[in-house]
């Protein structure tokens, strides 16, 4: 098993309170809303809080005060029997603007001899950062919506 390790930081104009209310803590209601032909449910199953048929997440940790949320993609079609795990750390910090600076790393758990390419991670990462640009978009048309 091989470990590939990818790290990513982006901005928002939004506050870290409200995008983390919004984008993690409330996620499974917002979510399946904002993106109804791609997400059809978000069912807590354990712990605290894409075009695949079924992904089961284990959260590892969720941190209110620091805007930290941690997370394991354990089961589903989205490991594509390549993957043993995938873990994600999300950490929100607040610009200088006023908005958000987003550090998010993503650690891939490699079966066997599977080599993930460079080119892979980004299309797979552009899917992902697709929510929280529609998040965003929701936001800043919502100004009064997880104050």
């Amino acid at each position: 098993m091989g470990v590939i390790t990818f790290v990513d930081e982006k901005t928002s104009p939004i506050p870290p309170a409200r995008l983390f209310k919004a984008s993690i803590l409330d996620s499974r209601n917002l979510i399946p809303k904002l993106m109804p032909q791609a997400i059809k449910s978000v069912e807590l199953i354990q712990g605290d809080g894409s075009n695949f048929n079924f992904t089961k997440h284990q959260i590892d940790e969720l941190n209110e005060e620091t805007y930290t949320y941690k997370y394991t993609l354990i089961e589903g079609d989205a490991l594509m029997d390549k993957f043993e795990k995938i873990s994600f750390e999300v950490k929100l910090e607040a610009s200088p603007d006023g908005g958000t600076i987003s550090k998010m790393t993503t650690k891939f758990y490699t079966k066997g001899d599977f080599v993930l390419t460079e080119e892979e991670i980004k299309a797979g990462m552009e899917k992902a950062l697709g929510m929280y640009k529609v998040v965003d978009a929701y936001l800043l048309q919502n100004p009064d919506v997880y104050v």
